[in-house]
Order: structure tokens, then C-alpha cells, then sequence
């Protein structure tokens, strides 16, 4: 279960580089569980930062964490998620006991460096890899992102209006975290209106570019009984790829989070309708509504009309991304480790103004790549 949580400083910390952000989440993640470094046997990264010290091996050194069980999945923004399913078989198989998951980026403060050298580039950055033969072709991140949508658009009749109320939603959120990067309320008409930057996708379709990170510890049922917060037990847990680059997306209309959803309600013995807050992936509105078909909480073909109905709203049925999301709050570069963190404040009742009442089943959904590897945990208040 996750017993402690920590993020760094978000959505700007000039004075901190990727590395440091790990550092001050770890910190902040033992502090808030009373949990001793020394007592930590496991550690789990993805590295991140944009320097090389923070590949989980060098930076299990520069923590001083000494491990008997590590893991370096890297699955994009997801890997927190498959992170925390991996963390939590170890822990039952015996191979470690209390594990160590720490997450950080300075992707804002460093913007305009160059990254690389050598070989075929884009915006300063090498290519390389299956992707070196796309990337001549000019189609952006953002681009990829909008042939989903324009694809979803086609085949249901889904609206840029409707893509917008996803944004809407995570902004009323947004306005209630005193550290999200953009807190004035937002309407319908604004997403529209915001410069297009990649048809159908609007400047507030995307997700924000921030520094920041987090971290996680998880441990055995028995040990957090004894530290300073409630835990938040992991009920079930899986994850699925379906492609990396995009142009290998076997279905435009259809993500991962339809084969890992079903295994992961499965393990935890629920059904979609037994959650009552998802923290998503919204590295784009469209994103949000790949995982909300694909895990089951409207057909296929009806997200658009799902979240037209404010579903996803504060005060509405199911609450999403109430720290305000990637959309408005905060997106490093990977964000699925505030999916869990977020998840397990709202279990605690931790989360202010933003509180989920009664919030006793929460769901994590991270998506790496370009919608490529989903991974899906359910967590809960009490012990299965």
C-alpha cells in the first residue's frame, strides 16, 4: 500500500534542477509517513529530469538509498502506475519490504537549451530510434494527439465543445489549488476560442509545460499501520501497450486502458461504478476521453456526451483531476505519479476545498507515450 507521499515545489522552481525535485519529493514523501531512509530496501524511477544522474541506478546512489530490489520501467508518463503494480508484487513475493518511487522534472526552467547532439533533430532535440522516421515528416506530439480526435470526431460525432467541457472541469479544480499554474475560471467558449494548435486541438486542449515532482513510499499492510498517516491500500493494478509511435496505433477510436481496465477491476473485485474519483492522465482533453471509454465509464462513442452531462465537474458523480490536472495545474513531462499522489489525498481527506466527500475508492489512469502504454491502479481506504 502507499503509505507516504511528497511533491516537490510546482508549477516553477527556477532554483531547483530535475534531480533536486526528486530530492525534495523523497523528503517531503519520508516526512509525511515517518518512515526512515535507512528503513527503505526498494527503489523504483523512470528517470525524467533531462540529465543523465537520474537513471534510477545513479540515482538510487545519489539518494543513498541501498536496495535489494530496483526497477527502471519506463513507459512514459504512465510508469508511475506500472511502478506501483511492480512495487506492490515485490513487496508480496518478499523481494523487498518497503520501497522508494521518486519522480522530478525542471522541463519549464530549462526550456530553450539544447538537448543532444548528433544525429537527426527536432526543436534542438535528437531523434532517434523508430520514431527518426516520422519525425522528417513534421507531425508533432500535439499532432498525434489530434488525429485521435479528429478520428473519434468522425466516427461518433463527437464536438470540439464537448472536448472543451473536459478542460472546464479540470479548471474549476485548478481555481481551488493555490499552486496550480492557471486558476481563472474558464468556459466553453474560451477553449474554442484559444489559438488552434493542431486540428481540432485548441491551446486549452493541451496540457500545460511545468517543473515539478513527487514521490511515493509503499510498504506492507502490517508496517503502515504504525505510521503517521493513513495508508491507501492497492486493490488492484495493471497496464497494457498497444504501440509506441503512432503511427503503429492499431486503432485510432481505442487505447490500452481497454485491456488493462477490465484486469485491474477484476483484481480489486469492482466495477466502474464503484469509484468515486478518477485522477487521469490529461496530457490532452482527447486523452481523457480514450480512458474514460476504454475503462468502462461510458460506452464507446459516448464520451463526448458523458462529460457534456458534468460527470467529470466538482459536484458531479465522478470528480476528476481535483488537484486541477495537467490541463491547469501542473505537467512536468510525466505526470502519472500526481495521479496517485492526488488519489491518496483525496483518500485521506487531505484535499481542502477540493475534497471528494466520503471518497473511499479512487482510480488512477496514467498514459505514456501517445496514448501507448496505459496503466490503471485502484486504490482504496480500507483494507481489502
Amino acid at each position: 500500500m502507499i503509505a507516504g507521499i511528497g511533491l516537490s515545489d510546482y508549477p516553477k522552481a527556477p532554483d531547483l534542477d530535475g534531480v533536486q525535485h526528486h530530492v525534495l519529493a523523497m523528503q517531503r514523501a519520508l516526512a509525511d509517513c515517518g518512515v526512515a531512509k535507512a528503513d527503505i530496501d526498494g527503489y523504483v524511477g523512470a528517470g525524467g529530469s533531462g540529465v543523465m544522474i537520474d537513471d534510477p541506478v545513479t540515482m538510487a546512489e545519489y539518494l543513498r538509498v541501498d536496495h535489494t530490489y530496483i526497477d527502471s520501467t519506463m513507459t512514459g508518463g504512465s510508469s508511475f502506475e506500472f511502478h506501483v503494480q511492480h512495487a506492490a508484487a515485490a513487496i508480496k513475493d518478499g523481494l523487498c519490504d518497503t520501497v522508494l518511487v521518486t519522480y522530478g522534472s525542471d522541463q519549464l526552467s530549462r526550456m530553450g537549451r539544447t538537448l543532444g547532439t548528433g544525429g537527426f533533430h527536432r526543436a534542438g532535440q535528437r531523434i532517434g530510434g523508430p520514431i527518426q522516421y516520422e519525425a522528417p515528416y513534421g507531425n508533432s506530439l500535439v499532432g498525434a494527439y489530434a488525429m485521435v480526435a479528429q478520428r473519434h470526431m468522425h466516427e461518433y460525432g463527437t464536438t470540439s465543445a464537448q472536448l472543451a467541457e473536459i478542460a472546464v472541469g479540470v479548471r474549476e479544480f485548478a481555481a481551488l489549488n493555490p499552486d496550480a499554474m492557471y486558476r481563472d475560471p474558464i468556459t466553453v467558449d474560451d477553449v474554442l476560442d484559444s489559438r488552434m494548435i493542431a486540428d481540432p486541438l485548441h491551446k486549452l486542449d493541451c496540457c500545460v509545460i511545468s517543473d515539478g515532482g513527487g514521490a511515493l513510499i509503499i510498504t506492507t499492510a502490517e508496517r503502515a499501520r504504525d505510521l503517521a498517516k493513513p495508508p491507501a491500500y492497492v486493490l488492484g493494478a495493471a497496464g497494457a501497450q498497444t504501440h509506441w509511435n503512432i503511427s503503429q496505433m492499431p486503432d485510432y477510436t481505442e487505447c490500452a486502458a481497454a485491456r488493462c481496465g477490465p484486469i485491474a477491476f477484476e483484481r480489486a473485485g469492482l466495477t466502474p461504478a464503484d469509484i468515486d474519483t478518477i485522477q487521469f492522465y490529461d496530457s490532452f482533453t482527447i486523452t481523457v476521453l480514450m480512458l474514460l471509454e476504454g475503462l468502462g465509464f461510458c460506452g464507446r462513442g459516448e464520451g463526448g456526451r458523458f462529460v457534456e452531462e458534468g460527470h467529470l465537474r466538482r459536484g458531479g458523480d465522478l470528480p476528476m483531476n481535483t488537484d486541477g490536472g495537467g490541463l491547469s495545474s501542473c505537467h512536468p513531462g510525466m505526470r502519472g505519479i500526481f495521479l496517485l499522489i492526488e488519489s491518496v489525498r483525496q483518500l485521506r481527506g487531505e484535499a481542502g476545498e477540493a475534497q471528494v466527500p466520503d471518497a473511499r475508492i479512487a482510480l488512477a489512469c496514467g498514459s505514456g507515450g501517445w496514448l501507448s502504454a496505459i496503466g490503471t491502479v485502484i486504490l482504496g481506504k480500507e483494507h481489502p
